[in-house]
């Protein structure tokens, strides 16, 4: 069996929403199972609407949150070894790139220094001479300069230039995986194509695996070599990008295709589905069957298991359009 850089398998995690006696339980991420292989470098996409749980699994990936069910295992070693997990290993092997790059770096200190201290204190570098030339390749590398960056503050710098070197320190420790959480998001449109473009750039020349976390459904499906789909917690698609644009299996991919036609577009309020309602995370049936145009009462009784439809696709439904159009 080949090495998997990163497998999560089954994995759950349930917050309590209110007090003891009168708040809910939400399963924010319900029985998800997804790996990316060690021998290739990919761009895995997981995309779906806002609260849909994509975050929360992009979080347990980065071990800012332990999940309550289910495992997550890195290089063959499970994240619930205690015994197995360096800290500083881990740094260097994951690294993840944020929302808002101007939450990453204090007003108070410059841009350079989070990089330095990247360098220096996780001993990639032995020196400053030695972080001086590794920065500047970096930068170079996302289209940038230690020259230009050097002694400057966020303020002084565009959104995407500040994902840029976000990015740029991410790749410091040149890292086995970035985690890329909605990083496009807070970004200009004209400068969203040229970020992604890197990702694809970057991902070959530094033999690195993304999981790329949005809801810019077309950035999405042009950066992505696989995409997973979540809705209300759970994995309902999985498989290769080109796949599932050209024929989505699920209905509710198959929506989310309908309702983002442009690179940019994405779930705003108005073309958020309707009625979002805590009680959906919790059905036991389909979750999508309330919504779904196609639903029967089979799927209003009980929960689909994951089909596989071939060709590295899986999809939770009980009557695919795969099969549909067959």
């Amino acid at each position: 069996m080949a090495e998997k850089l990163l497998e999560v398998k089954n994995v759950s995690k349930i917050f309590r929403i209110g007090g003891m006696l009168m708040g809910k339980k939400l399963v924010a991420v319900d029985d998800v199972s997804l790996e990316i292989a060690a021998d290739k470098p990919v761009i895995l996409s997981i995309v779906g609407e806002s609260g849909c749980g994509k975050s929360t699994l992009c979080k347990m990936i980065l071990r800012l949150h332990q999940p309550d069910m289910g495992t997550i295992t890195l290089l063959g070693h499970d994240y619930a070894d205690k015994k197995a997990y360096d800290p500083k290993q881990f740094k260097l092997d994951v690294q993840p790139i944020f929302q808002n790059p101007y939450e990453s770096f204090s007003s108070r200190k410059t841009v350079d220094t989070y990089l330095y201290n990247t360098a220096l204190r996780l001993g990639i570098c032995k020196n400053r001479a030695e972080a001086d030339k590794l920065i500047d390749e970096t930068l170079h590398n996302v289209g940038m300069s230690l020259q230009v960056v050097k002694g400057k503050y966020q303020t002084q710098f565009s959104g995407g230039e500040l994902q840029r070197i976000s990015i740029a320190r991410a790749l410091l420790t040149r890292p086995k995986l970035i985690i890329a959480d909605e990083p496009v998001a807070a970004i200009d449109a004209s400068m969203k194509m040229n970020i992604v473009n890197l990702f694809k750039e970057l991902k070959e020349k530094y033999q690195v695996s993304f999981i790329y976390i949005t809801h810019d459904l077309s950035t999405a499906y042009y950066v992505s070599d696989y995409i997973a789909t979540l809705y209300r917690g759970g994995l309902i698609e999985y498989g290769p990008a080109k796949d599932i644009m050209d024929n989505p299996a699920h209905p509710y991919t198959e929506l989310l295709m309908n309702a983002v036609p442009r690179v940019g577009d994405k779930w705003k309020e108005g073309m958020a589905m309707p009625d979002m309602e805590d009680k959906e995370y919790s059905l036991t049936c389909c979750k999508f069957a309330p919504r779904c145009q196609y639903a029967t009462e089979e799927c209003r009784k009980g929960r689909p298991d994951m089909q596989d439809l071939g060709g590295e696709r899986k999809v939770l439904c009980f009557h695919s359009l795969v099969k549909k159009n067959a």
